[in-house]
């Protein structure tokens, strides 16, 4: 991940640069590598960032030969190959950055670009000729982005990776919505993401479940994501998703590696130097050996979740890093949790913080990617609440409400754990394509019956029984293993010492008289309240209004652990 601040229309740019670039250092976190910063009209665009793709020569904000156009971008662009090839109108590229393909889009289809791009990303650019800002975000909202305004700078708008750097010049800010694209034209956002099953919830998808196209999609978006020039790995918790995730990389690089092997032993006998692969229109191609898989995992001494990821990486050999970490690690680590995550909702930071933990250990060790499984329980109903979903209307309206608020929760807490250390998760589950196919399979094959554990169509499309010729994906009892919260799979005392200590931080008087500044949004636990005060030790009050606490659905459950 990289991070990215910009202001369009300030009154003053070159006085409000040094601000501009201080916001800016204020999320080097994300970008360790290189910073860079642009200046046309009365617009600033300041970059930091984590090189992956182009390392020696992406550094941003990107520009054209004429300088009519600056960009910056904080993702990846996993399409960028078959774009650049595609264009009607030849451009002339400076770097090997995925992200440079924005420029010539969006002089091609304008406000429409987003549409034609595969990946994670939030970008701003700036048209010098028009003086014109375009903005966007990802359809699902997996590199976090917000948009601001100040009273003391009306007329201008702000954009950042993260909250922190924004709440110290505006004083009006919002979540930037995923899918969504900003015209300075008009000063509107719009949206280029508009799937049915996401803009018609309540039409109730009837295609039957296709195992083999199923599997097939899943293995395409996890090689996709395998575009680095950088060492990667991949986070394994134990689950199902994290360990299909491992599985399909582990496979896709010994077949990629088994390929250049034979390749260059037709050619002179050598193992090394450039060898082949598979690029984005499926043909052979001359590139760089992909390098061993590394996997992580991280628990309590004992963990139900790292014995699982144990099990899984000797199954599928990968240099498998197991950490533990203890209750007093994760408690002295909440407040920077929280000031890294922004947002007091107690299922993401409870989910978080191991997270965070085992990032920076994995950034220690010099890798700057991992995979990760988050999405796979949004859109396939698998967490333990959707045992109570009364029928499949119901079923898909809480997939797609669960799969739209990404952005704020699990999605929110990917990328903003990792990118605390200057690492960038990818998530295979929230492929646009992927998620076309899942989320028009009809829910009544999702549901969970006395016959079905959760997630049943995921496990059956890579359970390999009947088919004697395929390698098995997973070990049986990992793929028919049963949903474990990433909160409680760490290790069950996790939850207890958080609750436990919030018991010392907060008094019963403190819960009867809650702050008069919180209006409605007010704690419900002790838990809940200790990590509201830590968000205001961080953020001034009308930073809450971006954040999502989560409401449990058919149950009267008040706590969100899934145990």
């Amino acid at each position: 991940m990289c991070g990215i601040f910009a202001c369009h229309c300030h009154p003053d740019v070159q006085k409000f640069k040094p601000t501009a670039l201080k916001m800016g250092k204020a999320i080097r976190h994300r970008g360790p590598d290189w910073s860079g910063n642009v200046i046309a009209n009365n617009t600033i665009l300041v970059h930091e960032r984590l090189s992956i793709v182009g390392v020696e020569s992406g550094a941003q904000p990107l520009v054209n030969d004429e300088g009519t156009i600056a960009l910056a971008v904080n993702g990846e662009i996993y399409n960028h190959r078959v774009l650049r090839k595609h264009l009607k109108t030849p451009y002339n590229f400076k770097t090997h950055s995925d992200c440079e393909v924005i420029i010539p889009l969006y002089l091609e289809h304008d406000i429409d670009a987003p549409r034609h791009l595969d990946g994670m990303f939030s970008w701003v650019l700036h048209d010098k000729t028009q003086d014109r800002v375009v903005a966007a975000r990802d359809p699902i909202g997996v590199t976090s982005f917000y948009m601001g305004r100040s009273s003391k700078t009306p007329g201008a708008v702000y954009f950042a990776s993260e909250m922190k750097c924004l709440h110290p010049v505006c004083d009006d800010i919002m979540t930037f919505p995923p899918g969504h694209v900003y015209d300075s034209k008009t000063d509107q956002l719009k949206r280029y993401f508009d799937p049915k099953w996401l803009i018609e919830p309540s039409s109730i998808p009837e295609t039957p479940v296709d195992y083999k196209t199923l599997r097939t999609a899943l293995e395409k978006s996890v090689r996709k994501r395998l575009m680095a020039e950088v060492p990667f790995g991949v986070l394994l918790s134990g689950g199902l998703d994290s360990s299909l995730v491992a599985s399909i990389a582990q496979r896709e690089i010994q077949r990629v590696n088994e390929l250049a092997k034979q390749q260059r032993q037709r050619q002179n006998g050598s193992l090394d130097e450039e060898l082949v692969g598979i690029d984005d229109d499926n043909k052979l191609t001359t590139v760089q050996m992909l390098p061993e898989l590394h996997s992580f995992s991280i628990g309590l001494p004992g963990a139900p979740d790292t014995k699982a990821a144990e099990e899984v990486a000797k199954f599928l050999g990968t240099r498998h890093h197991s950490f533990t970490f203890t209750i007093e690690d994760g408690l002295n680590a909440l407040s920077d949790v929280i000031y890294h995550l922004e947002t007091y909702d107690v299922t993401t930071i409870r989910a978080s913080t191991p997270m965070f933990l085992l990032s920076r250990k994995i950034k220690a060790m010099g890798v700057k990617m991992v995979l990760s499984g988050e999405g796979s329980d949004e859109i396939f109903g698998g967490y333990l609440y959707f045992h109570a979903a009364p029928d499949k209307k119901e079923f898909h309206e809480e997939t797609v409400r669960r799969v739209d608020n990404l952005h704020l929760a699990d999605c929110l807490r990917a990328n903003k754990s990792t990118s605390a250390w200057g690492v960038e998760a990818r998530v295979p589950f929230l492929d646009r394509e992927f998620l076309e196919l899942c989320m028009n399979i009809d829910p009544a094959d999702k549901m969970i019956t006395k016959d079905r554990i959760e997630k049943y169509i995921l496990r059956r499309a890579f359970d390999t029984t009947d088919e004697p010729e395929t390698k098995p994906y997973l070990p049986e009892k990992i793929l028919w293993r049963q949903k474990e919260q990433f909160s409680d799979g760490v290790g069950y005392g996790w939850i207890d010492g958080l609750k436990d200590n919030a018991e010392l931080h907060v008094s019963d008087e403190d819960m009867k008289n809650p702050k008069p500044e919180w209006g409605s949004d007010v704690p419900d636990t002790k838990e809940a309240y200790w990590y509201r005060c830590m968000f205001d030790e961080h953020f001034p009050t009308y930073c809450a209004g971006t954040v999502k606490r989560w409401v449990p659905t058919w149950s009267k459950q008040t706590d969100p652990s899934g145990r």
